[in-house]
C-alpha cells in the first residue's frame, strides 16, 4: 500500500469524497484506486475561515510500483511502512524457567514503568514491579481528600501512586520525537487493549482523559499478572545496593525498601518520575552519575474554553469533529528568558499537585469529553542550572529551588493548601489581586487573590508580563483582565538527568536502566511509555544474552 500523508480535504467534505481527491493527488484514474482507509486525522485552522481536515491515508491503487516511481521525488508519497511491533527475543521463559534466575526490577507504576513492566511480561521475564503509592482506585480517593478538604497523603496523591502523574493529567497521547521503531504505535494498542477508544489510533492528538486512564490502568496491571509479572504496592525504595562486576565495575546488586526488606537484583528499571526526590537523594548517595538539568516555573493560567474555540477556530468553534480548542504559545522575552505554554489542557481543571507537606504546587487535568468551562495551560518562564546556585549546591540544587518557591506558594495562598493566584489585568498593572472577574478559578480546594510576584523569581514575572499581551496578538482575549493565574507551576520535568549510554545502563552502575521523565528521558504519557518499551528491551537483551531478533530478520 502506499502512503499519503499532507492530504486536505474540506472541514464539512462528503463521505465518498476520497476516491476522486485521491485519485487526482495521485494523477491516476479514480477506477485505479482499489481502496484506502485513514491512519491518521487532523485538522489545519491556520485560516479560521477555511478550516480543513488534514489526513494520513493508506491507500490500495493498480501497479503501485509505477505509481511510487512518478512520485519518486514527492515525500508524501511513501510505501505505508511495516510498523508491526516485534520483541527483540524469545529467551525470556526460557531464562525464567532457571532456578538461578533473578527476576528484573521495575521502580514505579507510571507510564514508563507499566510499558516497561508489561513488555518484560510479555517476553516472559516476570517482574517484580515496586510502586512506592497504592492502587489507582485507592490513590484517587486520597487525592480527592487533597481536592476536597485539604488532606495531602504523600505517599498517594497526583505524583504517587499506580498510573503516576500521567493519571491525573489531560491523557495526552502524542509526541512529536522521532520514532524509527513504532514504538508510539505499540503504546497506543496496547492502550486500547487496556480499554481506550480505538480513535486513539487514528486522530491527531489523541486523549483519553482522566477517568478512562484509571480502568486502562487495572487491566495493564491484570495483563502482567496474568503474564506472571507481580506488583507490590506501598513499596518505596530507599536505599541502592551496588556492588562490584567481573571486571571490578560498579553494579547494581539490589534494593533496600522503608520497611526494611531487601530484594535481590541485577537488572532494575529506574521509572520513578519526576518528582521522586527523595530517591534522587538515595541515587546520588549511592554515587549513581547524574546532572542537573534545566527546568520551568511559573503559573496555570485560565480562559473560558468558548474564547480559545472563537480564536482558533472562528465560526467552526463546536465542531464534532474539531472539540475544544487547544494552542501552543512561545516568547522569547527581553530579559533572555523563553517564556512558553505547557500541557494545555482544552476543557480542564487545575489542580492541586504537591506531593510535599507546606508546598503548593499546580497542574492541569481534563476528562476525555473535554466539556469542563476553563481552558488552562501552564505559562512557565525557562531556567538553566545556573539559576538554581542560590537555592543549593550541587546536582540536586534544582530541587532546593523547586521547594523554595512551592513552600512561598503555601504561605502566600493561606497555609492550608489553597493556592495563590492573580488576575491578568492586575499583574500587566503591577498590583496584587484583591478579588476575582468573570473567569471562576478551578483549582481546589481553593485560591487566595495576591500578587504572584510573591512566589516567583522576579525575572520570570518580568518575562511572563511581557509575554501575555503577545500572546494576546496571537489568541484574541489571551490577555483579557479577568483571565486568572494560579500558581506555582514547577513540576513541568524532572530536576535531574541520570546519565546512560546506549545500552540505557547507567553510566557507573551496571544493570540499572534510568527512563523516563524521572531520569530526564521523557516528557509526557507517550515518550515515558515508549522510553519504558526501551528500557525493557535493552534489559532484556543483556539478561538473555541472546541476539536481537530483529537484526536476525533484518
Amino acid at each position: 500500500m502506499l502512503r499519503l500523508t499532507d492530504f486536505k480535504l474540506p472541514l464539512d467534505h462528503a463521505p465518498d469524497a476520497f476516491a476522486p481527491a485521491i485519485a487526482a493527488r495521485l494523477a491516476i484514474p479514480q477506477a485505479d484506486v482499489l481502496g484506502h482507509r485513514v491512519f491518521r486525522r487532523g485538522y489545519d485552522a491556520r485560516k479560521r475561515v477555511a478550516v480543513s481536515l488534514v489526513y494520513t491515508l493508506d491507500v490500495e491503487v493498480r501497479d503501485e510500483a509505477a505509481v511510487l516511481a512518478r512520485h519518486a521525488d514527492d515525500s508524501h508519497v511513501q510505501p505505508t511502512p511495516d510498523m508491526t511491533y516485534r520483541f527483540v527475543t524469545d529467551d525470556g521463559p526460557v531464562l525464567a524457567a532457571r532456578t538461578d534466575f533473578t527476576r528484573p526490577l521495575v521502580i514505579g507504576a507510571g507510564p514508563c514503568g507499566l510499558l516497561a513492566g508489561l513488555i518484560l511480561a510479555q517476553m516472559g521475564l516476570r517482574p517484580i514491579i515496586l510502586e512506592r503509592g497504592r492502587l489507582v482506585r485507592e490513590r484517587t480517593v486520597d487525592t480527592f481528600a487533597l481536592w476536597r478538604k485539604s488532606e495531602l497523603t504523600p505517599e498517594s496523591n497526583v505524583q504517587f501512586g499506580e498510573g503516576g502523574a500521567g493519571t491525573f493529567s489531560d491523557g495526552k497521547l502524542y509526541s512529536q520525537v522521532a520514532d524509527r521503531q513504532h514504538y508510539g504505535r505499540k503504546v497506543l494498542h496496547e492502550f486500547v487493549r487496556a480499554g481506550a477508544p480505538e480513535e486513539i489510533l487514528t486522530v491527531s492528538k489523541p486523549h483519553v482523559g482522566t477517568f478512562r486512564l484509571v480502568s486502562m490502568v487495572e487491566s495493564i496491571r491484570a495483563q502482567i499478572e496474568q503474564l506472571g509479572g507481580e506488583y507490590r504496592f506501598r513499596s518505596r525504595v530507599v536505599s541502592f545496593a551496588i556492588g562490584r562486576g567481573p571486571g571490578g565495575g560498579r553494579r547494581i546488586e539490589g534494593v533496600t525498601l522503608a520497611d526494611g526488606s531487601q530484594i535481590a537484583a541485577t537488572h532494575v528499571v529506574l521509572a520513578v518520575g519526576h518528582s521522586a526526590r527523595d530517591s534522587f537523594e538515595a541515587l546520588h548517595q549511592a554515587g549513581v552519575s547524574m546532572l542537573a538539568k534545566p527546568l520551568s516555573i511559573g503559573v496555570r493560567i485560565e480562559h473560558p474554553q468558548s474564547l480559545i474555540d472563537r480564536a482558533r477556530f472562528g465560526e467552526h468553534a463546536g465542531h464534532p469533529l474539531l472539540g475544544a480548542a487547544d494552542y501552543k504559545l512561545v516568547h522569547h522575552a527581553a530579559n533572555g528568558r523563553g517564556v512558553y505554554s505547557f500541557c494545555m489542557c482544552p476543557g480542564g481543571t487545575v489542580v492541586a499537585a504537591t506531593s510535599e507537606v507546606g508546598r503548593v504546587v499546580t497542574n492541569g487535568m481534563s476528562q476525555y469529553s473535554r466539556a469542563e468551562r476553563n481552558a488552562n495551560a501552564g505559562i512557565v518562564v525557562g531556567l538553566t542550572p545556573e539559576d538554581f546556585a542560590p537555592y543549593g549546591d550541587g546536582v540536586l540544587a534544582g530541587m532546593a529551588f523547586q521547594r523554595h518557591w512551592e513552600s512561598l506558594a503555601f504561605q502566600a495562598g493561606g497555609g492550608d493548601y489553597r493556592a495563590p493566584a492573580q488576575l491578568v489585568g492586575d499583574m500587566l498593572a503591577g498590583r496584587a489581586s484583591t478579588e476575582l472577574g468573570a473567569v471562576v478559578p478551578s483549582y481546589t480546594p481553593g485560591v487566595t487573590p495576591t500578587d504572584m510576584a510573591a512566589c516567583l523569581p522576579d525575572y520570570a514575572i518580568t518575562a511572563i508580563r511581557e509575554a501575555l499581551p503577545q500572546f494576546g496578538r496571537q489568541i484574541r482575549g489571551f490577555d483579557m483582565a479577568d483571565a486568572v493565574m494560579t500558581g506555582v507551576e514547577t513540576r513541568t520535568s524532572s530536576p535531574i538527568r541520570i546519565s546512560r549510554g546506549a545500552d540505557m545502563q547507567s553510566l557507573n552502575t551496571r544493570g540499572l536502566y534510568p527512563a523516563g521523565e524521572g531520569a530526564g528521558y521523557a516528557g509526557g504519557i507517550m515518550t515515558a511509555g515508549m522510553d519504558g518499551i526501551r528500557a525493557a528491551e535493552a534489559l532484556a537483551l543483556d539478561m538473555t544474552g541472546g541476539r536481537n531478533l530483529r537484526d536476525v530478520a533484518a
